[in-house]
């Protein structure tokens, strides 16, 4: 099935700047944004991909886009690259770090959100632009470095892969529902209200900027103010890393599901 760029396009935007955490990361993302899907949106959502694909299965394809020659201009989309001062201040601001003529996956966000129920784009604009949300949905840190390069992308997806258990739609599965308990009864239950206190379609740019912030916090946090000489996948960086990386997929899984339930109710 071809599916449109826009509705991929928003899709992917919602675990972008997860997107060196690989396909494994993403697709978790999707997979929890379809557990909380209502019946409204599940039918939104078949409307846009078609009867039977899942927001998980499409999760990655913003990243392979971007790769190709149509979708070169993309490549800004997946990040927003801070200009702060980590560890001591972390800070995003959107004139500063969003200004350039690319944009921004905050500027994305918005364009996008606009672009999946305006008719007067066609089915394939609006189904590529949900698309791409999925891959945009945790404005998360890389838990290797905050401005990441090849080698770092390729130890945070190797991380993600250690976390969940090695990759493959089974690994997808049982990954994803370890993080739905937490959600729904476990380590996120309180959390959960405040991770999705900004969803309104209305208010896309603003909302993303909130999730922007809250994620390069985790650089003063933890990624770039504990030691760094050790980053081996069976040291103390993976084990102190681990909670971040969880957290931040269940955030953007929960908050993609709650932003698609709204799209299909506006």
């Amino acid at each position: 099935m071809r599916f449109s760029r826009t509705t991929l396009a928003l899709l992917a935007s919602f675990s972008s700047l997860t997107n060196a955490w690989g396909t494994v990361g993403h697709a978790t993302v999707g997979a929890i944004g379809d557990h909380y899907l209502t019946a409204q949106a599940k039918t939104f959502v078949a409307s846009l991909l078609g009867s039977g694909v899942t927001m998980s299965s499409v999760a990655s394809w913003a990243d392979d886009y971007r790769y190709t020659t149509p979708g070169r201009f993309s490549a800004p989309f997946h990040y927003i690259d801070a200009e702060d001062s980590p560890p001591s201040t972390c800070s995003v601001d959107l004139n500063r770090d969003c200004g350039g003529a690319g944009g921004c996956i905050v500027s994305a966000i918005a364009n996008y959100t606009q672009r999946v129920n305006d008719r007067r784009y066609t089915l394939t604009n609006r189904k590529q632009a949900l698309e791409s949300s999925s891959t945009s949905s945790a404005i998360s840190p890389n838990p290797c470095t905050p401005r990441p390069k090849q080698s770092a992308a390729t130890r945070s997806r190797q991380m993600v892969e250690k976390d969940a258990g090695g990759y493959g739609a089974a690994v997808i599965t049982s990954f994803s529902n370890r993080l739905i308990a937490a959600i729904d009864s476990g380590a996120y239950a309180t959390q959960k209200a405040s991770w999705v206190s900004c969803t309104d379609v209305g208010t896309a740019s603003a909302c993303a900027l909130s999730w922007a912030r809250d994620a390069n916090g985790i650089n003063c946090a933890y990624v770039l103010e504990v030691d760094e000489t050790d980053r081996e996948l069976d040291g103390a960086y993976y084990l102190g890393a681990k909670p971040y990386i969880e957290m931040q997929i269940a955030k953007a899984g929960l908050r993609l599901g709650t932003y698609v339930n709204n799209l299909a109710a506006a």
